[in-house]
């Protein structure tokens, strides 16, 4: 299976442990991934509430380029692109005066956008293209012992729940339990991580991760896994803030690429793990030795 693949600002960046990740896992599962030649960024975060039009024409031109790629599905990995580039694609079927916008922008810089190019998740496509048997058959070092609470954010599945339920999505529970692990019943797995509000109203932003991670902790979780940078970010990063605010509540925030990665058994190294603040410290358990 091949794909027009949009890495997104974030996964060049601070998310580059995602990118580390998914592409060897893609890769060893068979799916090629083609990134699109001079990709922008999708105009997710503040751009849609500065100026709606402009943020959908910056999306406008990555969907316009995937078409020209001659790929018929774009591959994007990052929550907020993923959004961001589903909203574009339904604006420009919805709304008239959108369109007009979109298809007056991209003519000025000779490209059009038919409207046709589905947008999809990773997740969306390892499960439902891929399939978790032939996942499963991957595995060669199964996650057993390791208790995973899944974090699916707020975008990925709203408003657009084009693969997974809104409320309670399951995708990557299944997938997780496919690789070993146990995954453990999280409540919160589509509460706000806080977004921006850590660097705009910290007081706000920092509680918003201790809840989450003080959520996981009371249920027992050695990890959470996540699918978007900026989520991966917050509740990795901000633990030194929790700590003063509230006390010590340690948990490793990994992407599921990176725990994919590990039943595989590709390389630590190769999977951006070593970027981590909190690193996770699971190590596979030790076989029983039978005696005779």
């Amino acid at each position: 299976m091949k794909f027009a693949y949009f890495p997104g600002c974030s996964l060049k960046g601070l998310g580059r442990a995602y990118e580390e990740s998914l592409l060897p896992v893609m890769r060893h599962l068979g799916l090629e991934l083609e990134e699109l030649d001079d990709w922008n960024c999708c105009g997710a975060t503040a751009y849609m509430a500065v100026d709606e039009a402009k943020a959908c024409v910056l999306a406008a031109r990555n969907l316009a380029l995937a078409e020209r790629s001659g790929r018929d599905q774009l591959l994007a990995p990052c929550a907020a692109c993923y959004l961001v580039l589903n909203k574009t694609k339904h604006y420009f079927h919805d709304y008239p005066a959108m369109k007009a916008t979109i298809d007056r922008a991209l003519a000025a810089v000779d490209l059009a956008y038919a409207g046709d190019t589905a947008v999809r998740h990773p997740l969306d496509v390892l499960v439902n293209d891929v399939g978790l048997d032939a996942i499963r058959q991957k595995v060669v070092r199964p996650l057993r012992g390791l208790k995973v609470a899944t974090y699916y954010g707020c975008q990925l599945v709203r408003p657009y729940a084009t693969f997974d339920d809104p409320y309670n999505p399951v995708t990557m529970d299944r997938l997780v339990e496919a690789l070993g692990a146990t995954v453990v019943r999280y409540p919160l797995k589509t509460k706000c991580c806080g977004g921006s509000l850590t660097g705009t109203v910290p007081e706000a932003g920092i509680r918003m991760v201790y809840i989450l991670l003080n959520e996981a902790r009371k249920r027992g979780a050695d990890c959470l896994a996540t699918v978007c940078p900026l989520c991966q970010f917050n509740l990795d990063a901000y633990h030194a803030q929790v700590r003063s605010e509230y006390g010590d509540v340690i948990v490793p925030t990994v992407y599921f690429t990176q725990l994919m990665g590990l039943a595989f058994g590709l390389p630590e190294k190769q999977l951006g793990l070593h970027r981590a603040a909190v690193p996770l410290r699971w190590r596979p358990p030790v076989p029983e030795v039978a005696h005779a």
